[in-house]
């Protein structure tokens, strides 16, 4: 925490403690739960789930990969392997976006909640 949050800490009410610890920052693995849950929960779990099967898929490509013998075999199941695991990377990134757009959307709540109260 640096000095101007202890100031600003400091000076505020136990009501306006109380706002601020209601729209804290929330860590990277708090907010990446919170995707989970709300209106638009079941969509990350969609996400989610869809990019567990492809990336289990694409470990078993992979293995077979590995253990093949010839090269059209090893290019058939190397090149499945890698769409496979290239698709479900870009599934896990999709939602960083969103995380993103929470984190801003509860920093404005919090400028409004501090707005409407210092009105009052």
């Amino acid at each position: 925490m640096s000095k101007l949050d202890q100031l600003i800490e400091e000076a505020l009410s136990d009501q306006d403690k109380e706002m601020l610890r209601e729209t804290r920052e929330l860590g990277w693995f708090a907010l990446g739960a919170s995707q989970f849950t709300g209106k638009l929960g079941w969509v990350s779990w969609v996400i989610m789930i869809a990019q567990s099967v492809l990336f289990l898929a694409a470990v078993w490509t992979g293995w077979h990969f590995f253990a093949a013998s010839d090269v059209l075999t090893a290019l058939k199941w190397g090149l499945a392997s890698a769409t496979l695991m290239i698709v479900a990377t870009i599934l896990k990134t999709s939602l960083m976006p969103q995380m993103q757009a929470d984190r801003i959307l509860r920093e404005l709540k919090r400028v409004e909640l501090m707005i409407a109260h210092s009105k009052e």
